[in-house]
C-alpha cells in the first residue's frame, strides 16, 4: 500500500505543487486547507506523515501540532512544519510544540521530498488490515464500529480506544499507568482508577452479547484473553 501524506496548507498554488510532487514520488496525498478541520482529518485518515503549515486559518500549525501530540491514537505521526519564519527562536518554538522537522520557506522541492522520506523511515508500513478480530468481537477501524457476532456494540471514544489497545495484543497485560498514558494522553490528569470505571463500561457493553474476555490482574491491570474468562484476579 502507498504511504499517506497529509498536507495542511492554505496556499492553493503551493499545495497543488506539493501534491503533484508527492504523488510523483508514489505517495497518496490528502490535502486540507483549514486549520480547524486538520486534526479531525488526521484522525479520520491516519496518515504516515503530516506536512503542516505554521500560518493557517482558524488554528495555527503550532496549535494543531500540540493537539495532535495530546491525542493517543495519532500522537506518534511524524510532523514536518512549514513556515516563513526563519528565526532560531521560531524554530525552537515549532520543535517544542512537537514537530519532528522544520522547513523554512522558500524551500526546494527535492529538499522537502528528502525530509519526507527521512520521516517515513520512522512511520509504520501502511497496512491492508482495516479491522481487528478477537473471537466473536470485530472492530472496524475505518468506520470506528464494534460488533459482537451480528450485534452492534455502542462504545464511547474512550472505551473504543481501550478495546483497540487490548485487541491489538491479546493476552498482554496492560498496567493502568500504561493505559492512562496511551489512551488518555500524557498531558491529561486523571486518576488511575478512572481506567477501572471505563473497563466496567466496556465490559457491560460487550458482555450483553457474549462471555467476558477481559481479564483483571490484581494490582496490575487488564488484558483480553480467551483462556481465562471473566473478571478474574491473580
Amino acid at each position: 500500500m502507498k504511504h499517506k501524506v497529509m498536507l495542511v496548507e492554505d496556499e492553493e498554488a503551493l499545495a497543488l505543487l506539493l501534491k503533484y510532487n508527492l504523488e510523483k514520488e508514489g505517495y497518496e496525498v490528502l490535502w486540507e486547507a483549514r486549520g480547524g478541520k486538520a486534526v479531525a482529518e488526521v484522525e479520520k485518515n491516519m496518515p504516515s506523515v503530516i506536512i503542516l503549515d505554521w500560518m493557517l486559518p482558524e488554528l495555527s500549525g503550532i496549535e494543531i501540532c500540540k493537539m495532535i501530540r495530546n491525542k493517543p491514537d495519532i500522537k506518534a505521526i511524524p510532523i514536518i512544519m512549514l513556515t516563513a519564519k526563519g528565526e532560531e527562536e521560531d524554530k525552537i518554538k515549532g520543535l517544542s510544540a512537537g514537530a519532528d522537522d522544520y522547513v523554512t520557506k522558500p524551500f526546494s522541492i527535492p529538499e522537502l521530498m528528502a525530509r519526507v522520506k527521512t520521516q517515513l523511515r520512522r512511520a509504520p508500513e501502511p497496512q491492508d488490515d482495516k479491522e481487528l478480530v478477537f473471537e466473536d468481537i470485530v472492530m472496524d477501524l475505518t468506520a470506528k464500529k464494534v460488533y459482537r457476532g451480528e450485534n452492534y456494540i455502542h462504545l464511547g471514544p474512550t472505551e473504543f480506544r481501550l478495546l483497540r489497545m487490548l485487541m491489538e495484543t491479546p493476552g498482554k497485560v496492560f498496567s493502568r499507568e500504561y493505559l492512562l498514558k496511551n489512551v488518555w494522553g500524557d498531558n491529561i490528569y486523571v486518576e488511575s482508577r478512572t481506567v477501572d470505571v471505563h473497563i466496567r463500561r466496556l465490559r457491560k457493553a460487550l458482555n450483553e452479547f457474549g462471555p467476558d474476555y477481559i481479564r483483571t490482574v490484581r494490582a496490575t491491570g487488564y488484558a483480553i484473553d480467551k483462556n481465562i474468562l471473566g473478571d478474574s484476579e491473580e
